[in-house]
């Protein structure tokens, strides 16, 4: 094994979270930049494939780094089997893991696990101090975007609503998560990591995340409340139901109460859905012994939510793997697919007009270490490795100066198809809030 890179001073100028990232970006190495919910700490994580692997997911044999799935990737294998499907789950190795906390400097480390990556580093070394040496002043947020007109948008989305309303009615489905899509364009290419950090500051109970692919030329910027699976150093995994929405805000602007939040008949069994989902997947693998918190309101940004807590100690139910099976089984979770899953999934790739890519899909830190650690070399793990997976909703698709706005509404035999385009614009929102004051 080669010896590990460590940066201790490129330049007298303290590294900031916007020249690795750019570094990074005028050597197309592909990067994550995150931050957990209710933490401070933020993570950039470089790898220096350029053509990143695709795997299935297995928690347990992947090195530590960051995972990005597309929504259609949809695991059929039978619990406790290997998994036979192909991989395409975008994989970043931790070639470069940075920590920076409010309390102590960036902590910085490029490790090189087989000694492949020793020039890609001292690459990555060289274009870091030059950008530091020739540093201008930090580039400031675009304007305000400027949406792009789509008049069909509402009238198809309506007519999918009613459609899927009609197939319930007729006992085809049971419930179907509709997206949308809106753009919005730039005067010029922003400053996602701007943009990341003003996020941060807006939703500190979400996971914020802003991940490059140069693979396809886009960036992804997101800021979700909805967690998939994780699973921390004791051993403990959760994973959440959420659904149902409303607005955390009176019209006059002030804060709801969320113990006082009055939900619909509609709004209480969308969510008792996915949670009934988790627990049959539970029951699937025969596991009894789990924690069930909820249903609670949680706010999320401008918004509020349903959510129910399923906590289960795999130590003492001897099942390290769970994490892995119950991904495999979750994903995509009924809050963003709907129930019977198959015949959801087929229903909205025949009405939806939009190709969801990551939208919807899965995203987060694999086996990284807490930031008082080294961070984890390939094939290397530490007890205090951490894996955290995100279901990738309110997110931004960013190719050049045009932005992608996602967002989707849950639709039972209830469903009011202007109540449910109404909902998808609130969730618009959550971006659109932050985008909006970034001049």
């Amino acid at each position: 094994m080669q010896p590990d890179f460590i940066i201790d001073s490129v330049s007298t100028a303290q590294p900031t979270a916007l020249d690795y990232w750019d570094t990074a970006r005028m050597l197309d190495f592909p990067t994550a930049l995150w931050r957990l919910p209710n933490h401070h700490d933020k993570h950039l994580l470089v790898s220096f494939d350029k053509t990143l692997p695709r795997v299935s997911i297995d928690l347990e044999e992947l090195p530590s780094g960051f995972a990005i799935s597309p929504y259609d990737n949809l695991d059929s294998d039978r619990p406790g089997e290997s998994s036979n499907s192909p991989g395409r789950t975008l994989f970043l190795r931790a070639d470069l893991h940075l920590v920076f906390s409010e309390i102590n400097p960036a902590q910085n480390t490029i490790t090189d696990g087989n000694g492949a990556n020793e020039k890609a580093a001292e690459q990555f070394l060289t274009v870091l101090a030059d950008r530091l040496q020739r540093r201008a002043s930090e580039q400031k947020p675009s304007p305000t975007p400027t949406p792009l007109p789509d008049l069909q948008a509402r009238e198809q989305y309506l007519q999918g609503v009613a459609n899927a309303v009609d197939a319930m009615q007729r006992g085809e489905l049971r419930k179907v998560v509709l997206s949308r899509t809106k753009r919005i364009a730039f005067a010029n290419t922003p400053n996602a990591v701007a943009l990341f950090d003003q996020l941060c500051v807006a939703y500190p109970t979400a996971f914020v995340s802003a991940i490059y692919l140069p693979e396809t030329g886009q960036i992804w910027i997101s800021a979700t409340p909805e967690r998939l699976v994780s699973s921390n150093a004791d051993g403990i995994f959760q994973t959440m139901s959420l659904a149902g929405t409303q607005p955390a805000y009176e019209p006059d602007g002030t804060p709801k109460r969320p113990a006082y939040a009055l939900w619909s008949q509609k709004e209480i069994e969308e969510q008792a859905l996915v949670s009934r989902y988790i627990i049959e997947c539970f029951k699937r693998i025969r596991l009894r012994e789990y924690l069930e918190e909820g249903p609670k309101t949680i706010i999320a940004g401008n918004l509020m939510h349903l959510s129910t807590c399923f906590t289960v100690d795999t130590r003492a139910v001897s099942y390290p793997q769970l994490g892995t099976v119950m991904l495999r089984l979750l994903h995509p979770t009924s809050a963003v697919c709907g129930m019977p899953r198959d015949r959801a999934f087929s229903f909205i790739k025949q009405h939806e007009r939009h190709n969801r890519e990551f939208y919807a899909g899965f995203l987060g830190p694999i086996n990284i270490g807490s930031n008082d650690q080294q961070p984890l070399g390939y094939g290397e793990t530490y007890q205090s490795a951490e894996t955290n997976l995100f279901v990738h909703i309110r997110c931004m698709k960013l190719e050049g100066n045009i932005g992608t706005l996602y967002a989707g509404a849950g639709v039972t035999e209830d469903s009011v198809p202007e109540r449910e385009w109404q909902e998808t614009e609130m969730k618009c929102q959550t971006l659109l809030a932050v985008l909006n004051k970034a001049d």
